[in-house]
C-alpha cells in the first residue's frame, strides 16, 4: 500500500494551495503522487453535498444532523476511492496520495454540530467505523491541520468564489461564522484524539506566507 497525507483545516485556511504544493514537491522528487480533493464536485457522487451546501435542506448547517450529513460526504469519497485512486494507492508502497480534505473533514465539521464531549466522542467513533472499517477507506498516515484563526479565515473567504457555482454567493458553511468557530474549537479534540500534526499558519504580523507554511509541512515528512 502507498501513503496517504491529508491536509485539513477550517474553510479558507489554504488547504487546496498547500495540497497542490505538496503534490508538486513529491512529483519533483520523482515520487509517484496523486492529489485528490473532497468534495469531488466534478462527480455525480457529490450531488447531495451540493444540495446541502446550497441550502437545499435548510439555510443552516444544523438543519441536517451530523450523521446524515456525514453520509452525504462519505458516499462521494467511496465513489472517488473506488473509481479514481484505489488502484494507484495499492500498486506500490512508494506511492503518495495527497488529500485536500478527507474523512477528517466529517470529524472536524460535523462533530461541531454536537454540543457535549460525550456526543462528539460517540459520533467520532461512529464516523471512524463507518468510513474506515465498514466502508474500507484507508486510514491516513499523516493528517496536517492548518491552524488559521476563524477571524482570519472569514477575511480570506470574503472575496473567494463559491467552489460549486463559481459565483459570489457563499455556501451555508461559509456564511455561518458560529459554525466556523465551532469547527475550529472542535479541532482541539481531534488533534488530541488522533494525533494530528498542527501547522501554525499565523505569525505576529498575521498569516504566514504560503512558502513558510509549505516548509512547515515538509519539515514533518521525514518519516514518510
Amino acid at each position: 500500500m502507498g501513503k496517504i497525507i491529508v491536509i485539513e483545516g477550517s474553510d479558507g485556511s489554504g488547504k487546496q494551495t498547500q495540497s497542490r504544493l505538496l503534490y508538486e514537491y513529491y512529483r519533483a522528487a520523482g515520487r509517484p503522487a496523486r492529489m485528490v480533493t473532497y468534495p469531488n464536485y466534478g462527480s455525480d457522487s457529490s450531488a447531495l453535498v451540493k444540495m446541502y451546501l446550497a441550502g437545499g435542506f435548510g439555510s443552516s448547517p444544523d438543519a441536517v444532523n451530523a450523521y446524515v450529513t456525514s453520509a452525504f460526504y462519505a458516499v462521494d469519497r467511496f465513489a472517488s476511492y473506488l473509481r479514481e485512486w484505489k488502484e494507484f494507492y495499492e500498486s506500490g508502497d512508494d506511492h503518495i496520495v495527497i488529500c485536500d480534505r478527507y474523512v477528517t473533514s466529517n470529524m472536524l465539521h460535523q462533530a461541531s454540530k454536537l454540543r457535549t464531549r460525550e456526543e462528539k466522542e460517540a459520533f467520532l467513533d461512529w464516523e471512524y467505523d463507518f468510513e474506515y472499517v465498514k466502508g474500507g477507506l484507508p486510514v491516513p498516515d499523516r493528517v496536517f491541520f492548518l491552524d488559521v484563526k476563524p477571524e482570519i479565515s472569514l477575511q480570506l473567504m470574503k472575496d473567494r468564489e463559491n467552489k460549486i457555482t463559481h459565483g459570489a454567493q457563499k455556501d451555508i458553511h461559509e456564511t455561518d461564522p458560529d459554525f466556523l468557530q465551532r469547527s475550529y474549537a472542535n479541532s482541539i479534540l481531534l488533534v488530541e484524539k488522533y494525533g494530528w500534526t498542527v501547522i501554525d499558519c499565523c505569525g505576529e504580523k498575521g498569516l504566514k506566507s504560503i512558502d513558510e507554511i509549505s516548509a512547515g509541512i515538509r519539515a514533518h515528512l521525514t518519516d514518510i
